[in-house]
């Protein structure tokens, strides 16, 4: 399916966030992809572009201060980037060629902790969380980058339940499908910490949670790298030709590894 990119300019609080618009012709499900803390789009392009082929529209932006030598990085805080992904989600669903029934948000490590809070204030359908990083509540307005290192993997190696986090409360309430996916070998996200986000989601449709052996918290390996892509494209085509056909997808569970 032949697509158009397109990229986009959005302001947030009077400062610009780039994004590209991958779309068919055709009213279509819509995807948003949303990178991690010190990331760009640039990584999600690719995948975008794999993902739209199926049919659908994606969106892929940049959050502010996630520039490696921008000092807005110092001071962005997880509000701010919570803005950005509303105002992206905004721009997504205003695509002529969307079917706004039918959104999935992909969030890396950050992009999907900010993701399961976004389910809260707009709606989504599908969620697909790689290493989903957590986060106390406190701070919320701080600056990102002042939040305690120590403290964050002390608190990400506890089992924590939905009653004591707001991502974790908004993966309870959530009601659409969900794809977990974890590094065997993450130093930043543990297994503890996908053990909590597994465990919130208790009125999901669908859960799929797989595991990528040998692979790290950055995907480094390009086998790793594959193995996520591969995850990916698999799942999204059962729920496109799922919403497609009207069968959408079977209740199930289950936790698998993708081998190298």
């Amino acid at each position: 399916m032949a697509t158009r990119s397109t990229a986009i300019e959005m302001i947030i609080d009077d400062e610009y966030v780039a994004g590209t618009f991958l779309a068919p012709d055709h009213k279509v499900p819509g995807v948003l992809f949303v990178h991690g803390w010190g990331g760009s789009q640039e990584r999600d392009l690719a995948r975008a572009r794999g993902i739209a082929g199926l049919g659908c529209v994606c969106l892929t932006f940049d959050l502010r201060g996630h520039q490696q030598s921008s000092a807005r990085q110092q001071t962005v805080s997880r509000a701010e980037n919570l803005r950005d992904l509303t105002t992206a989600y905004d721009r997504l669903v205003s695509h002529p060629a969307l079917d706004s029934s039918n959104i999935a948000v992909v969030g890396t490590s950050y992009g999907g902790y900010l993701a399961t809070i976004l389910t809260t204030r707009r709606p989504v359908k599908w969620l697909s969380l790689r290493v989903p990083s957590l986060y106390r509540d406190e701070g919320w307005e701080r600056p990102k980058r002042s939040l305690s290192r120590e403290d964050l993997a002390f608190y990400r190696r506890k089992f924590i339940s939905p009653e004591h986090n707001r991502a974790l409360a908004a993966c309870a309430a959530f009601r659409g499908d969900v794809l977990l996916v974890e590094s065997e070998f993450d130093h930043l996200v543990p297994h503890a910490t996908l053990m909590s986000y597994r465990n919130a989601f208790r009125q999901s449709h669908s859960m799929t949670h797989r595991i990528i052996d040998g692979a790290d918290h950055s995907l480094s390996s390009p086998s790793s790298q594959h193995a996520y892509t591969s995850i990916l494209q698999n799942w999204f085509t059962e729920m496109v030709v799922g919403a497609r056909t009207g069968t959408g997808a079977m209740p199930y569970y289950e936790r698998q590894a993708a081998r190298r």
